[in-house]
């Protein structure tokens, strides 16, 4: 047994996991590789071309750097897992009018839970996966996550799901570094052709980037379900047919396939009446919003008032905002107004560079 102990460490077969496990191979820790299995690539599209992390060709990169340092490898199969939670409720928001996020779904309440369930047969301490973000013991002794220094790459926006247990029991060694130096890792250790890979940003059950095509071939008869519903302005007046409210996501601007003489973006969905609004750029500007699913990390709570930085989607810089206790969640007040609040979305609030705590966006409104 390694005097650091023993970590669980989670392969894709890309260039962030692989340097993960080799980094702490190299520093003494007594690594175990695990490639999970999420998805059935054939049911996901219509291409013929494997691309992102969940095919043969990335799990047999991960195996391989495995077994070239000596340090077990396994292949978990969460397929059921993964498809009856994580696809079902990308499908299901999507049908409610509202926009998903599935990897935060899928870290929250797959991945994370799997790993952690095989590591404790396995007898690891740790589990560790390649994201770039920190995690911080705070002086309450309550984990949270911090930002990394490379802003580009930050992941803790995605994180805000995990529970105190799970932080507690996690390692992410990549969080000190930027892209650049874990691309040069790679070479050091022998990797050319990973330092050169190029990076995924799919869904990962959605490799061809069209959640469209793929709610169409996931639910049987929804394109001529929803056919026919009508584009209206804010005051309800038709402004033409639109293909199905499943198929617009707030803030869109191109293909919508309607000629208004100006510039219009989706500002509103309702799937009761198939009914998508459309309107100008300044009507997705909004000041208050409801956030629920609460998962605190710094704190256990917050007091009312509180001020933070609130991101409401992955790449957003964020914006100043107070916070308060509402009955079913927290209301979010921002200074200024922000653009394109999305119901289904996560919404991640920052004392810094720490993570508060994060949920799942309800509404969003003027005032």
């Amino acid at each position: 047994m390694s005097g650091k102990g023993k970590v669980l460490v989670a392969m894709s077969g890309g260039i962030d996991s692989t340097v993960t496990a080799l980094m702490l191979h190299h520093e003494g820790y007594e690594v175990v590789g695990i490639t999970m299995k999420t998805w059935d690539y054939a049911t996901s599209t219509n291409s013929s071309k494997e691309t992102g992390c969940c095919n043969v060709d990335s799990f047999n990169d991960a195996r391989q750097a495995a077994v070239h340092h000596g340090f077990p490898h396994f292949i978990l199969d969460i397929r059921e897992e993964f498809g009856d939670f994580v696809i079902e409720n990308f499908v299901d928001e999507y049908l409610a009018g509202r926009t998903p996020n599935p990897c935060v779904m899928c870290n929250t309440h797959i991945k994370w839970r799997a790993l952690l369930k095989r590591a404790n047969a396995l007898g690891c301490d740790f589990i560790a996966t390649g994201h770039y973000a920190n995690i911080v013991a705070a002086d309450n002794g309550r984990y949270t996550i911090s930002k990394g220094p490379d802003e580009m790459k930050d992941q803790s926006y995605v994180l805000w799901g995990l529970d105190q247990e799970l932080l507690s029991r996690t390692i992410m060694p990549l969080g000190k570094y930027r892209k650049t130096e874990i691309r040069q890792m790679a070479l050091d250790f022998g990797y050319p052709e990973l330092a050169k890979k190029s990076e995924s940003y799919e869904i990962c059950f959605v490799p061809d980037n069209d959640y469209r095509g793929f709610l169409k071939r996931r639910v049987e008869g929804l394109e001529e379900r929803v056919a026919g519903g009508w584009f209206v302005d804010k005051t309800g007046k038709k402004l033409g047919q639109h293909k199905g409210y499943p198929f617009y996501t707030i803030g869109q601007r191109k293909g919508l396939d309607i000629a208004l003489g100006k510039p219009a973006y989706v500002t509103a969905i309702d799937p009761d009446t198939n009914t998508v609004v459309l309107g100008d750029e300044a009507d997705l500007e909004q000041s208050t919003m409801l956030v629920t699913k609460i998962n605190w990390m710094k704190y256990d709570g917050i007091t009312n008032g509180m001020e933070a930085i609130t991101k409401i989607r992955y790449k957003d810089k964020g914006a100043l905002s107070n916070l308060y206790t509402a009955d079913n969640g927290v209301k979010v007040q921002f200074y200024e107004k922000v653009k394109s609040i999305a119901p289904g979305q996560s919404a991640v609030m920052y004392e810094g560079d720490e993570v508060i705590g994060g949920g799942v966006i309800q509404w969003g409104s003027l005032s």
